[in-house]
């Protein structure tokens, strides 16, 4: 496993929208998923998108109860309840963040490494990151979802001001 570079606001590959992983059996997306993995446990996120490592392919990878999960071409609902705003920070982006109003609710379907459909629900923080990550897969940062930049800050800032 090794620790891989992380693409910052500005670079194209995080504006693109990815492509389709065609077979996620393969030893190069297990290679690439665990690179991921401790990619993001090193950096302390709480989600990774292979945009976010130069690759631009349709997979992210997030921290779930019991460790951590990857999803292959991943389509995401959000499902009836409400919009919740919650401060969102990036590894694509450090050192800031950002309050993003988001879906607190969300079905989520694609493939597993075994190439196999999973399929479910999440909600709340985990339904948050999952649409981050999904976010990254077509070329969108969560500052072009905030509605009100003022909301947008440094973490220590925000931190000194009571912000989240």
């Amino acid at each position: 496993m090794a620790i891989l570079k992380t693409a910052r606001l500005g670079h194209p590959v995080l504006l693109r929208i990815a492509e389709a992983v065609a077979d996620p059996t393969t030893a190069e997306m297990r290679r690439l998923v665990a690179d991921m993995v401790e990619t993001m446990e090193d950096a302390n996120g709480l989600g990774l998108a292979a945009p976010q490592v130069y690759r631009s392919l349709r997979l992210f990878v997030w921290r779930v109860d019991d460790g951590v999960a990857a999803i292959f071409n991943p389509q995401i609902t959000p499902l009836e309840g409400p919009a919740e705003p919650y401060f969102e920070g990036c590894l694509s982006i450090p050192g800031l963040r950002g309050e993003v109003t988001r879906p607190s609710r969300i079905a989520f379907r694609g493939l597993d490494m075994a190439g196999q459909v999973i399929e479910g629900t999440a909600q709340g923080l985990a339904a948050r990151v999952m649409q981050h990550e999904q976010d990254h897969l077509d070329g969108v940062l969560y500052p072009m979802r905030m509605t009100d930049l003022s909301r947008l800050g440094f973490t220590e800032e925000l931190a000194r001001n009571q912000d989240p």
